[in-house]
């Protein structure tokens, strides 16, 4: 069975899905990738899990760096949950380019080089925003890029990240 429950965040309203133990999904309403599969069938129920990540986001949204993470499942390929992995390596107000991640990548593969493509295209899937620090990865240049709930909310989170 997966559960669902809303969090009304000062970015709008957030999706979050759990199997009863850890969090699958955090999502911003409408946003792209929404994996409307992962709550067909869900129900709404206060669970632990949300209760703490209600906690996180409370902290986090208050401009205070949270010292925990609620459990996380993210569901994904391997190639994915290992970008997701580097992505929570990246500190609370930094930044890490695709580039950056994708060198990490490689590093951890033994090969040469990893395509910055393949990196954005993880870091786009990304199925817990926020807490797996999607809005923290930055283009080469320094410039803002894609992100699934609109470059308005990244610049936001990032702004807010760096008082």
């Amino acid at each position: 069975m997966k559960y669902i429950h809303y969090y009304d965040a000062p970015v709008g309203r957030l999706t979050l899905v759990s199997d009863g133990e850890a969090l699958m999904g955090l999502w911003f309403d409408d946003q792209k990738y929404f994996d409307v599969t992962l709550c067909e069938g869900c129900e709404e129920k206060e669970l632990p899990v949300f209760a703490q990540a209600d906690r996180w986001l409370a902290l986090y949204f208050s401009g205070k760096e949270p010292d925990f993470l609620p459990p996380l499942a993210p569901e994904g390929t391997p190639f994915r949950k290992a970008v997701w992995e580097i992505l929570l390596t990246i500190p609370y107000g930094k930044t890490m380019t695709y580039g950056e991640i994708a060198r990490e990548m490689a590093k951890q593969r033994g090969v040469s080089r990893m395509a910055a493509r393949a990196v954005g295209g993880a870091v786009g899937h990304n199925p817990i925003s926020i807490m797996i620090p999607c809005h923290r990865v930055i283009g080469a240049d320094g410039s803002l890029r894609g992100f699934a709930g609109g470059l308005a909310v990244k610049e936001k989170l990032l702004s807010m990240e760096s008082r």
